[in-house]
């Protein structure tokens, strides 16, 4: 059998056991909307610990990652010093919105801030929700793109670039639909570990075949590139840039839906507190694949990728001395990484779809369980078919729509703070503060250069907040929130 025969033989064969393990997780699960998509609120330890590890370890970690160490050198460790900095803020957060959602049966973000601030005819549910699905419909398009790419480039062909995304789409799209959040953690559960044990065996084994260890790597890089192992790098990111960066995704990761939403299902307060004290564990998996993309600053010094993304798949595939058998489970951690992140995004955006867009109005929502549940399910292949189509279309452009959704989902921060922990928080601040803090999000990251080099997104959420503060401190006491007393966290 040829390398590649091998390797497309191995890659279908852990796509066959993904969907197998998806589906068997469907039994004992009941016909509950809240069993599908909170998983019935009883999550424990370790299967909540690899879906929240699965919704940050997305295709961007074997491909975006070292692309990063490879093209721009050390400001990459910004993700590094997010994650770290995003377990304090769900530390504080987390426990409220998990108690909260428990107490009220709430199942999406929108459902918890409209209830918070409500309007008439819950339009600002609609709005969330609206927004939410056009922020992760791109999220999961990368990820389909990306499954779709290493198919491509791990068996020379074989599998082109969209049989490839089909493969990945429809076998995540059938294990969610059928399972919901139970098929999403055992599968998870399985693709975290691959995909831990694959990082550090390629990483360890790059830097030793090629250097000699990982301190000989480097000190070659500060022989040969120094520049990348400074501030501001290769690239010129600056402090500001660097900084801001870090501080927009370590605030936007308690805000983007598909993590808001796995708070609900949590056990209990202290179960989700210990995945919390874990979690840096599964953070380490993105060290061996910062040296695989450190690596490639010395290995490819005479031959330039034309994309950074291609930095592992190069060195594995191209330049490594590996069997065929090697190859062909670094591209299943790979794809590990990639479709467990897709799984929850498609499963999230049903589900918001559904219960804040489709149910807006009184006579949706008083439609009964079984029908929102097969209304959500459908959803799911929905949503996977378009993004596949999108992927189809041209996936390198929605990169800097997925940065733009960033920015824009971190503008919901101030409205949730204020919901969880000052009476004084005032309606009309939220939304003016909310939409000022969009626009200029958008226009900084489309249009004008922002200033310092800020991450467009903290400059938006920057002015959102002062006028979140100005505008409820303005308003009279009786004009300010405490518009559900039920939902505060003291309580």
């Amino acid at each position: 059998m040829s390398d590649s025969l091998l390797i497309t033989a191995m890659t279908v064969g852990y796509l066959v056991i993904v969907l197998l393990v998806g589906l068997r997780a469907r039994r004992g699960q009941g016909s509950s909307l809240e069993g599908y998509v909170a998983g019935g609120r009883h999550m424990g330890l370790l299967v909540l610990f690899f879906i929240l590890g699965a919704e940050i370890f997305s295709a961007f970690a074997f491909l975006g990652a070292p692309g990063w160490a490879y093209s721009k050198g050390a400001p990459a460790f910004y993700i590094i010093a997010y994650l770290t900095l995003a377990v304090i803020v769900w530390w504080l957060i987390a426990p409220h919105i998990s108690r909260l959602g428990r107490r009220h049966g709430f199942l999406t973000q929108a459902e918890f801030l409209s209830a918070c601030y409500p309007t008439p005819k819950n339009v600002l549910g609609l709005v969330i929700g609206v927004v939410s699905v056009l922020a992760m419909i791109p999220y999961l398009t990368i990820q389909i793109a990306g499954a779709g790419m290493l198919f491509e480039a791990a068996t020379s062909g074989t599998i082109p670039f969209w049989l490839g995304s089909l493969l990945a789409c429809g076998v995540v799209a059938a294990y969610v639909y059928a399972s919901g959040l139970q098929g999403i953690g055992w599968t998870n559960l399985m693709q975290g570990l691959m995909m831990v044990v694959i990082a550090w065996a390629l990483g360890l084994t790059t830097a030793e075949q090629f250097f000699g260890g990982v301190g000989e790597m480097f000190q070659q890089i500060k022989d040969q590139a120094p520049e990348y192992l400074t501030m501001p790098g290769a690239t010129g990111m600056g402090w500001g840039a660097f900084s801001t960066a870090v501080l927009v995704s370590a605030l936007g990761c308690v805000m983007w839906p598909h993590i808001f939403m796995k708070f609900y299902s949590a056990k209990d307060v202290r179960t989700l507190k210990r995945v919390f004290v874990l979690y840096p564990l599964y953070s380490y998996l993105l060290v061996p694949l910062l040296i695989i993309g450190f690596a490639g600053i010395v290995l490819l010094a005479d031959t330039p990728l034309d994309s950074p993304d291609r930095v592992l798949l190069t060195i594995v595939v191209e330049l490594a001395d590996l069997p065929a058998w090697v190859i062909g489970l670094a591209l299943s951690g790979a794809l590990a990484a990639a479709m467990s992140t897709a799984a929850n995004l498609a499963h999230t955006s049903a589900t918001i779809l559904v219960r804040d867009v489709v149910q807006f109005t009184p006579r949706m929502r008083a439609l009964p369980e079984h029908k929102a549940l097969s209304l959500t399910r459908y959803g799911v292949i929905a949503i996977s078919l378009m993004a596949y189509l999108l992927a189809l279309a041209n996936p390198g452009s929605l990169v800097s729509l997925l940065l733009g959704a960033y920015g824009i989902i971190v503008q919901l921060l101030p409205m949730l703070l204020g919901a969880l922990f000052w009476r004084r928080a005032s309606q009309t601040a939220a939304f003016i503060g909310l939409s000022v803090g969009a626009v200029i999000t958008l226009l900084l990251q489309f249009g004008i250069d922002a200033p310092f080099g800020w991450h467009p997104g903290f400059c938006g959420l920057v002015v959102n907040s002062a006028i979140f503060v100005v505008i409820s401190l303005m308003r009279k006491s009786s004009e300010s929130r405490s518009p559900v007393e039920c939902l505060s966290p003291q309580v």
